[in-house]
């Protein structure tokens, strides 16, 4: 079973060698291997979950070279749920942007562009959920933000092109700084590998080991969009295709967290930064959801929740408690799917309505009635209604507050409570101007532009047809009967129709499926957390199965 440790990175890696030698064609082929390719990372990650469950975590040092020289990847409990998770949510999110298609604008490209990139980000995701080591850790995030900066680009619009140099500033940034860290702990410890410096990082005076600790989690909040380092979030992902943005949104803070919960657990047990967390976790809670609050475009309001409830992970981190690690577990799990389902709905809505401005729609509860239950279905869970899993997520770390008792703790606690009932308003506003009321005057007709060659709002262009173009992303411009639309990338335009394609729908449905189903399994779900969650606080099942002692 070790062996397959390292296939759900190698597999999307040697299958986008494939598709880049293919390039453009076999448009069908392309599609079947990118998905017949998740589903097997799929399936290979529900098997290594199950394998880690009956025994413990797997481990596999490539080309058999020991630590700390070879690349270790490491398969517990933990990682097995993270890689689970990620891949039916990326192969969801797949499935959806086919519909879309997002693909099929690389027929005129040397290269295809959307499934390479895609493929790649997949393999970084999984790298980092496995790795054994903190470079291989910062492999994984590289080889992401390469794939990241592709697809949040893809349109080559202007605003894309800004919101795509601020998140590669932003993560180049936060790279050197992990690179200074590493540089760091091979310095004190000699040794990078995970289950060896959670050996010898006990031996470090606390002073070096502290300032290791503060630059680790500096690095990581800034991946996870833990406030006050989230500025970057709510103007780089919004413009992005609604496929991007929900798999970014869902999954890529969350490794950021992941990283979180594996270095706290493992490399500093009884962290001395916990106090400085709790206040993290406190005003990511409050600036995100008030940051919600004063939102009118649905993708943004979901961008600062998306802040608000990385709070509530971090709460659970900051703990660092059995119940609240299991807890924080439980609520990585359900954030990756609801907020992942959320952003497909909002693209969905954009598809239809050609904008995700709330003040200009309306009336979607009755002229949309299946589109309005996979809206409400996720938001009700993502604010916590009974008995849905997000509700199962934040009583259990709501009663791991209680339980600590510290004055930080019940602040958290009361900000947990405080939050979840502002996010079930902002669920409930966004509800009542999309769907509720009737929809205003001038509200957009089917054949609306939402991408075409001229949404570039560069301001080179003149001439006296200057107000007649589009001047921005989804600028509502309609479409006569049987015109030619100018191409937004490499040939291709999407417009708003009123007949939603059926990958879209069954994609976004599938993903609804998904979140519901973490309330019926509900009691194994928390059984498992509460397992990963004392696996990892006993530290030593891991160093033995990396270290063989």
């Amino acid at each position: 079973m070790n062996a397959l440790v390292p296939l759900p990175v190698l597999l999307p890696l040697c299958v986008t060698g494939l598709k880049l030698a293919i390039g453009p064609r076999l448009h069908r082929f392309q599609r079947f291997i990118s998905i017949a390719v998740l589903g097997a990372v799929l399936v290979l990650s529900v098997l290594l979950m199950v394998a880690a469950d009956r025994h413990g975590p797997l481990s596999v040092h490539l080309g058999d070279f020991a630590p700390p020289v070879g690349i270790t990847l490491v398969a517990d409990r933990l990682a097995g749920l993270m890689l689970t998770v990620s891949s039916a949510v990326t192969l969801l999110v797949l499935v959806y942007s086919l519909g879309q298609g997002m693909a099929d604008r690389d027929d005129q490209a040397p290269v295809g562009v959307f499934h390479p990139a895609y493929l790649i980000l997949v393999a970084g995701v999984s790298c980092t959920f496995l790795a054994g080591d903190l470079v291989n850790l910062y492999v994984g995030f590289e080889i992401m933000l390469v794939a990241s900066f592709v697809l949040l680009t893809i349109g080559g619009t202007a605003t894309r092109i800004r919101a795509g140099s601020t998140y590669v500033i932003i993560s180049l940034f936060s790279s050197v700084l992990f690179l200074v860290a590493i540089a760091m702990t091979y310095a004190v410890a000699g040794t990078v590998n995970f289950a060896q410096l959670a050996q010898r990082l006990q031996e470090v005076p606390l002073g070096v080991r502290t300032l290791l600790e503060a630059m680790l989690l500096t690095v990581f909040a800034i991946k996870a969009a833990v406030f006050p380092l989230a500025a970057w979030l709510p103007d780089s992902y919004p413009t992005a295709p609604a496929p991007v943005t929900a798999v970014f949104a869902g999954l890529l803070t969350k490794v950021g967290v992941y990283s979180m919960l594996r270095t706290q657990t493992l490399l500093f047990p009884g962290h001395r930064l916990g106090d400085l967390l709790m206040l993290a976790a406190l005003a990511s809670m409050a600036v995100g959801i008030l940051g919600a609050v004063a939102q009118t475009d649905l993708k943004r309001v979901l961008s600062f929740t998306l802040i608000s409830h990385i709070g509530y992970m971090v709460f659970g981190i900051a703990l660092a408690g059995r119940g609240s690690i299991g807890g924080a577990i439980v609520y990585v799990a359900h954030h990756i799917t609801v907020q992942t389902t959320l952003f497909l709905v909002a693209g969905l809505i954009e598809r239809r309505d050609g904008t995700t401005e709330l003040t200009r729609l309306g009336g979607l509860a009755r002229t949309a009635p299946l589109l309005a239950v996979l809206f409400f279905v996720p938001a009700m869970n993502l604010a916590g209604i009974p008995p849905l899993s997000g509700f199962i997520g934040k009583l259990g770390l709501m009663r791991a507050g209680v339980a600590d008792g510290g004055g930080w703790a019940w602040a958290l606690v009361a900000g947990s409570a405080a939050t979840s009932l502002l996010t079930l308003y902002v669920m409930a506003k966004v509800w009542n101007l999309a769907f509720w009321r009737d929809a205003p005057p001038g509200a957009e007709e089917e054949g609306v532009v939402l991408e075409s060659a001229e949404d570039d709002d560069t301001g080179d262009d003149t001439g006296d047809d200057e107000e007649e173009r589009p001047t921005g992303f989804g600028s509502g411009l309609p479409v006569p009967a049987g015109a030619v639309v100018s191409a937004g990338f490499l040939g291709q335009s999407i417009t708003t129709t009123k007949h939603l394609p059926w990958p879209m729908l069954m994609a976004t449905g599938a993903a609804v499926a998904l979140g519901l189903s973490y309330t019926v399994l509900g009691g194994p779900l928390t059984t498992f957390t509460q397992a990963a969650a004392t696996e990892l606080l006993a530290r030593t099942p891991y160093i033995e199965a990396v270290l063989g002692r």
